[in-house]
């Protein structure tokens, strides 16, 4: 990762979680994998079109769902506003999103509409409740899968990507623990698109991160996790979040991933160890143990990540961008970029992103 620019790592992570978006298009939420393989077979290795009785019916392949759609608002509005603007956010949402829905989950951009976003609409256009009042119960990934665009902007700033995070995650997640997981998730991904690399040591740099209070954890032990001894000074640190145990998870994934006394083969078979479901406890585990072990193979994390059904769409999102961190979008293969619908805006909202990045080192230097 030495070699790759944080510019090429800021448009790989966001480049590789629409890959991960449209590759599960097709395939998404087959909880019967004999059924999955009838309908694309032993290894599914492009994008597919959706079967016409399921999910994202009537879409293509190379398209993107809901996910891949407010994403692409978020990014709009960090790119055009130079940072996260919560009020921009929120105007795009109110007009761009919400009236093409009508509460329903088959329906909307993209075919489908997940349970945090359905809420959302609830509360703001039924009830017409105000935003800020509009976060529900779902403990799903949906906030994670626009935030990393946030996690990008500010990869050298964990205070700033943390507060924006969260508060963006409160609008339509309100419940402590998913907020938690989805700042640490956002934490790994601007480690990675630093240039660290999704190792056994990550955990502990963030850590680090936790005492100095650049990040809003709670702490309870020391740096390297021992005990308190007697005459030592109270370690402990008062966070916004109850528990750093969220950002231990990815160095135990990726101790697990190099471990040869470790076998999950085929890799694709994560999904099941660590659950098929849509909860953010199921996917995390997944998506950080394919990231680490395929850390300089894109075409196999997703791929991987795909063919392990269930919630696989949302893995291959979380797995394309971390891996697209790492390898940098100059590495991701071609044929994936080409694949996509309106490729050209996507990677130039991914290059723009990129350069407020870029700027950020600059401001710095």
């Amino acid at each position: 990762m030495s070699g790759v620019s944080i510019q090429d790592r800021a448009a790989g992570a966001i480049m590789g979680a629409f890959i991960g978006d449209a590759l599960g298009l097709g395939p998404h939420w087959y909880y019967d994998l004999a059924e999955l393989r009838r309908d694309y077979g032993d290894w599914i290795s492009d994008y597919t079109d959706p079967q016409p009785d399921r999910y994202h019916s009537g879409q293509k392949a190379g398209q993107l769902s809901q996910a891949g759609f407010i994403l692409k608002l978020m990014l709009f509005s960090l790119v055009e506003c130079g940072g996260y603007d919560e009020i921009d956010f929120c105007r795009r949402m109110d007009e761009e999103l919400l009236p093409l829905l009508d509460g329903t989950p088959i329906n909307g951009p993209g075919g489908y509409t997940s349970q945090s976003i359905r809420d959302l609409w609830q509360r703001r256009v039924k009830q017409k409740l105000p935003w800020g009042q509009t976060g529900g119960h779902a403990d799903t990934t949906e906030a994670i899968e626009r935030t990393l665009a946030l996690a990008v902007r500010y990869a050298l700033d964990p205070n700033r990507l943390a507060g924006a995070i969260s508060g963006n995650t409160l609008l339509t997640q309100s419940d402590s623990t998913v907020v938690s997981m989805t700042v640490a998730y956002g934490a790994v991904l601007g480690m990675l698109v630093q240039g660290h690399p999704l190792d056994s040591r990550l955990s502990g740099k963030l850590m680090k991160l936790v005492h100095s209070g650049s990040l809003p954890f709670h702490a309870v032990t020391g740096e390297d996790l021992q005990p308190p001894r007697p005459g030592d000074p109270d370690p402990s640190r008062a966070g916004k979040f109850a528990s750093p145990d969220a950002l231990l998870t990815p160095s135990y994934m990726a101790a697990a991933a190099v471990d040869p006394d470790i076998s999950i083969e085929p890799a694709w078979k994560v999904s099941i160890v660590y659950g098929m479901p849509c909860a953010i406890y199921h996917q995390l585990p997944a998506a950080y143990y394919l990231a680490a072990r395929f850390h300089d193979d894109f075409e196999s994390a997703l791929l991987h990540a795909v063919n392990g059904g269930g919630q696989n769409q949302a893995r291959a999102i979380l797995t394309g961008a971390l891996v697209g961190a790492q390898i940098g979008y100059s590495q991701i293969p071609v044929r994936f970029i080409s694949g996509l619908e309106d490729s050209a805006t996507l990677c130039t909202l991914a290059a723009g992103l990129a350069e407020r990045v870029k700027g950020t080192i600059a401001e710095q230097s």
